[in-house]
């Protein structure tokens, strides 16, 4: 047996031994645009989720073995294809302008935001409508990018930037075809390229999962929510039953507290920030990517008020990809209407169901992977 059997490039087809594989794909890599980032998982580490290892195979292996070689060609191609993300990039950052206006406010409050987070806007010829989920996942992603540098090797194939939507689409179809979250692949007959159709939470943890990211879920709702399809399914009556019975609990003002509270303590990482003399924290926390029926968004902090009467009030730090980065900019610049952005205070939340997806520090073992194809929400009720 030939101990260096003979494949193919991915991108020409031309055959050559396996060994000489990384360093011809690579060349292929010198010919793309100077704005790109050089793509670095074409030659993984040895612990890398995208490691090519059985490209080798081809032509003599199992048919497991051949469905993974297919999968390892699709990776390596779309590595080299995928586009970076166009977006509105704001000087110094949109964190550290929120931090000066949060940090500019009158009254008694503390605040405790995520690091480095890019804002990424609907736009009306490309998306409009129906792109908030991954918009949504595109601003997570800017996040892990800067701050985690284990999630920067790993996504994307190491290319260190945020791809496109259609870019993300096809790494969504390839965490699929590697089996995580099968019942919501099914859902979407398995196709997503090209699509216009709403994902939430539960895509953007299988994306997110299929690089070795421990992307988690939380459900909130009352108790009778947790049986009814996730907010981004049509199901009208379940969703307006729900609606009901949060509309019953509300009369008391407690029935969001529990989301409220959740926020406060992921941030505060359950009271171990300290704030001292600074009202404003720039905590180790990621973003919360927060979904709820129509629409989604990304938390990327909280507030707390202190009341004269002793209560605490809670107003969730959002960005939103239905409002204009310009814009946005240039409230948090001039410190004018800015709070109209960013700032939801528990009245706002209105809708019978949210969600949250977010992604604990680290890189899974193989052994964990397995288990994390499988996408299992922890529930809060209302």
């Amino acid at each position: 047996m030939d101990s260096d059997p003979c494949v193919n490039c991915p991108f020409c087809d031309s055959s050559l031994p396996s060994s000489q594989l990384p360093r011809h794909a690579n060349a292929h890599f010198r010919h793309l645009d100077d704005d790109f980032d050089p793509p670095s998982a074409i030659h993984p580490s040895p612990n890398s989720p995208l490691q090519i290892q059985s490209i080798g195979s081809r032509g003599g292996g199992t048919s497991s073995d051949n469905g993974e070689c297919k999968v390892n060609e699709e990776i390596s191609c779309l590595i080299g294809s995928q586009t970076r993300s166009k977006f509105h990039k704001v000087e110094e950052g949109l964190i550290a302008l929120l931090r000066n206006c949060l940090e500019s406010e009158a009254g008694n409050s503390n605040s405790i935001l995520s690091g480095y987070v890019d804002h990424f806007q609907c736009l009306e010829s490309e998306d409009a409508g129906w792109g908030c989920g991954w918009r949504n996942i595109q601003m997570l992603s800017s996040h892990l990018l800067v701050q985690r540098p284990e999630a920067r090797e790993a996504l994307f194939g190491g290319s260190g930037f945020v791809p496109d939507i259609p870019s993300l689409q096809r790494w969504l179809e390839i965490a699929w075809e590697k089996g995580f979250d099968a019942p919501g692949s099914a859902q979407f007959n398995h196709v997503i390229y090209g699509s216009k159709k709403w994902i939430g939470t539960t895509e953007c943890a299988a994306l997110l999962r299929s690089f070795a990211l421990r992307a988690r879920v939380v459900d909130f709702g009352p108790k009778e929510s947790h049986t009814l399809p996730h907010p981004t399914l049509d199901n009208s009556r379940n969703k307006a039953n729900a609606h009901n019975i949060v509309k019953r609990k509300a009369k008391n003002g407690d029935a969001y507290r529990v989301l409220m509270d959740f926020v406060w303590n992921y941030f505060s990482d359950k009271g171990s920030i300290r704030f001292g003399q600074q009202r404003v924290v720039i905590g180790e926390k990621m973003p919360l990517y927060f979904q709820h029926d129509g629409h989604s968004r990304t938390i990327v902090g909280i507030q707390v008020q202190y009341q004269q009467n002793g209560i605490l009030q809670y107003n969730l730090l959002i960005l939103d990809p239905a409002h204009s980065t310009a814009a946005l900019e240039r409230s948090l610049r001039q410190k004018v209407g800015w709070e109209k952005f960013i700032k939801r205070g528990m009245h706002t939340l209105k809708k019978p169901q949210y969600q949250l997806c977010y992604v604990d520090p680290g890189i899974a073992s193989q052994k964990e992977m397995e288990e994390l194809k499988t996408i299992h929400s922890v529930f809060l009720e209302f």
